[in-house]
């Protein structure tokens, strides 16, 4: 109804005091009815006292024309229908405001929706960062409770080498107060022993001294008896002896019989010596093994009677991979590997085997490859030990002759495996050895000299260096073992892990059950722990796992128990590395190329 009441048409501005607009019109007024006077007053006032009076002033033409308008609406025809025109309009926009209005009310809604999703996101971030600082508090306390556990172990170390070194030093005082009382002993027995000899010869003189006629008598009786007795056998025998070669130069036939079996009792004697030594010979070189030789897989008859079972093993065995069961570098494995099929080969085309020396720290697989090697070629293995031969003395010389005759024996070819060779294989010219250690050297030297179809010889050393030049100028192909990496020692661990863990607990052995935890994850903690170990003293880690199991109560294998036994054995190897004097030192970092770590090891690498 804005047109009824004038909204939308032009308000005329109401006129000021000083005259009203009539139908005459005044003499001074304009258009809109003020006049001049006016005009003149308002534009003295200022701006704002202008809006001001504006804002109470009244348009009484817009009634007018709103009751004109009513009037007219109320005459004419379609009142009603403008009436109910309004009504709806009125309607319409009442329902439009509703809308709005719940609009409104959706949008607080919708906001308040965001605002407890925000709160709760809020939440969920504040209950993690809460787990966290648990976590991180956790980790703290098992830090802590670690430290306390290393410290106890420490205290309890100290107070124990203190009551062994009490104990130790009691022992010494009761041991010496022992030996003095031994000593006093000793001293007053012999006082006594010889304070009685003393009285005995002074007795035995005084006797001798009282019976000297009666003792000369008998010695004079015995005297002349004795020669007596002597006379007559000397007639005796000559006269036995002079009748015997009479009747023997006087009859030549027992003189021929006489010759003859003394010569076929020489005879008899020489041949049963020699044939004695020849058959023990063999013996020794087909039943038996040489004495330098402290294992091998050919057939040893005293070998044999004590294990039939493991002979019976072995001679069922098939050849198998050479590499089997052994956890090296890649690139080592792929140079072990061609020869391994090298070595096969040769002994299937009947060539010349080629010597090899691998070289490296202790614990590294030398031994376990050189026997893997051997039957996966079909060739039998003897291991002998460098150490042996220099008590042997003089003996080492015939000793190493027999190894070599003895190798040559084996119809399927040997490998001979000389472990520590460094020991009797040194250098003539700095090292200072003895001559019989430089006879054994030389006796081996001269077997060694030319390739040979008969045997192959392998050689393990820590210190290659040491080795003579002529023993350098025989070998073939140089390998060095080295450390197990990362890879490798996880590798390790697995296998080893599956060896002495989960083989005897799926096999049900007693008091042997194993707890569910990340198998695969723990080994690969116990890898990067383990750094700077070697094989063997991984594999004694996997024997020490079944040590845990066996010494708990339950006999149940946790993930800690295999932890704890993982960081003693890291660290007792940093503490071996710790006991190295300068020297063996240099020769450790020599041999693995690398520095051992430190020996402080914390409980964070757990």
């Amino acid at each position: 109804m804005s047109w009824l009441l004038g909204r939308n048409r032009q308000q005329p501005q109401p006129e000021q005091s000083g005259g009203f607009a009539d139908g005459g019109g005044g003499g001074g007024a304009d258009p809109e009815g003020r006049t001049a006077a006016g005009k003149s007053g308002d534009a003295e006032l200022s701006r704002a006292e202008r809006k001001a009076m504006e804002a109470y002033r009244f348009d009484s033409s817009a009634l007018e024309r709103a009751a004109d308008a009513a009037k007219t609406l109320e005459r004419s025809k379609h009142a009603r229908e403008a009436l109910e025109l309004s009504k709806m309009q009125e309607a319409t926009r009442q329902t439009e405001y509703n809308t709005k209005v719940k609009e409104y009310e959706a949008h607080i809604e919708q906001a308040k929706v965001e605002q407890k999703r925000i709160d709760h996101e809020e939440r969920r971030k504040t209950l993690i960062e809460e787990t966290k600082q648990q976590q991180q508090r956790a980790q703290y306390q098992d830090q802590l409770s670690r430290k306390r556990y290393e410290d106890q172990l420490q205290q309890q170390q100290r107070v124990q080498e203190d009551n062994l070194r009490k104990q130790e030093e009691s022992v010494q005082r009761q041991e010496a107060m022992r030996r003095q009382t031994i000593e006093h002993e000793i001293e007053m027995k012999e006082k006594n022993r010889l304070k009685l000899l003393e009285h005995e010869l002074r007795a035995k003189a005084r006797v001798d001294r009282e019976n000297r006629d009666i003792n000369l008598e008998k010695i004079r009786l015995k005297a002349q008896e004795h020669r007596t007795t002597v006379l007559e056998g000397i007639k005796t025998a000559g006269t036995v002896i002079g009748a015997g070669a009479e009747a023997m130069l006087t009859d030549w036939d027992k003189v021929l019989t006489a010759a003859g079996g003394l010569s076929l009792l020489a005879l008899g004697v020489y041949t049963a010596k020699g044939a004695t030594g020849v058959v023990s010979r063999y013996v020794e070189a087909r039943i038996g093994k040489p004495t330098l030789v402290g294992e091998t897989s050919r057939f040893a008859f005293l070998d044999a009677l004590k294990n039939p079972l493991n002979y019976l093993k072995r001679l069922r065995a098939k050849p198998a991979d050479a590499l089997q069961g052994v956890v090296l570098n890649p690139k080592l494995e792929e140079r072990l590997r061609d020869i391994a099929i090298a070595t096969k080969n040769t002994r299937i085309n009947r060539g010349m085997y080629r010597n090899v020396l691998m070289h490296g720290p202790p614990g590294t697989g030398k031994t376990m490859f050189a026997k893997k090697l051997a039957e996966h070629s079909g060739m039998d293995f003897a291991i002998m030990t460098g150490g042996d031969v220099a008590p042997m003395g003089k003996e080492g010389v015939t000793a190493i002759h027999k190894v070599f005759d003895w190798s040559h024996t084996s119809r399927r070819g040997l490998l001979l495996f000389v472990d520590e060779a460094d020991a009797f294989l040194r250098k003539r010219s700095s090292e200072k050895i003895s001559e019989d250690l430089r006879s054994a050297l030389n006796a081996f030297l001269y077997r060694t000299s030319e390739q040979n179809p008969k045997f192959m010889l392998v050689l393990a050393s820590n210190t290659p260096e040491q080795f003579d030049y002529a023993i350098n100028d025989r070998l073939d192909e140089m390998v060095e073992f080295t450390l197990p990496g990362l890879e490798e020692r996880e590798r390790l661990l697995r296998l080893y892990f599956d060896k002495y863990v989960l083989q005897p607990a799926a096999a049900g052995a007693k008091r042997f059950k194993l707890d569910t935890f990340d198998y695969g994850q723990t080994c690969s903690k116990m890898a990067a722990l383990c750094d700077g170990m070697s094989g063997r003293e991984i594999s004694k880690l996997g024997v020490s796992w079944q040590a845990a199991v066996y010494a708990s109560e339950d006999g149940l294998l946790t993930e800690k128990m295999v932890l704890d036994r993982c960081y003693s054995a890291a660290q007792q190897h940093k503490q071996k590395m710790a006991w190295l004097s300068d020297q063996e030192r240099a020769d450790h970092k020599s041999i693995t190329g690398a520095v051992s770590p430190p020996l402080t090891l914390t409980a964070n690498k757990l």
